[in-house]
């Protein structure tokens, strides 16, 4: 069990490490698309005068609830904005504590899933990797999906979280591995 625990939390550390590369690096550069200066002053200054009301959230825009809604959703453009009323610093330490805790207790959830219904390590190996799979297809492609969301971000998150959950789950996999002594025979 103690290889178990040792191999979640240095799954979750690469986790941490993997997510850092894409997201903490220029690399990041990759999945977002950018507004220019004065474009965005007045996109901020715009969501500043008409969200800060409601407050932090994730808001529809056009809101397709009403009637009004629905015509201005059809005919476009449309936005789904994860709003923030408050600002933060761009490399926001406590953010940075949060995601390391978070990226821990996921690598120990990979690792003790995987002990308790594997006992061998190509299964444990298999497992992790279609895991992975499966996971990011449903929760990240699904919102391209489902939710028209731009395919350059999210085949971009798809990828760096498919990397970080499936090499959180080869090295769990690889520290439970346990040698079989192997007979021979006495001459």
């Amino acid at each position: 069990m103690v290889r178990t625990v040792i191999g979640g939390l240095l799954g979750g550390i690469a986790m941490f490490i993997t997510g850092f590369i894409f997201w903490g690096t220029p690399l990041s550069a990759l999945a977002f698309s950018r507004a220019g200066d004065e474009a965005s002053a007045n996109l901020q200054a715009a969501m500043a005068q008409a969200l800060t009301q409601t407050g932090t959230g994730v808001y529809i825009i056009p809101d397709p609830a009403t009637a009004q809604g629905t015509i201005l959703y059809g005919r476009g453009p449309v936005a789904q904005v994860f709003y923030n009323s408050s600002g933060f610093p761009v490399m926001d330490g406590s953010a940075l504590i949060g995601g390391l805790i978070l990226s821990l207790i996921v690598g120990v959830l990979i690792a003790l899933a995987l002990r308790f219904a594997l006992s061998d390590f190509a299964s444990r190996v298999r497992v992790s990797i279609l895991f992975a799979l499966a996971a990011v297809l449903w929760l990240h492609i699904g919102q391209a999906v489902f939710n028209h969301a731009p395919w350059g971000y999210i085949l971009y998150l798809a990828f760096s979280d498919f990397v970080a959950l499936a090499l959180a789950g080869l090295i769990a996999a690889k520290l439970m591995e346990t040698k079989v002594a192997s007979v021979g025979t006495v001459h």
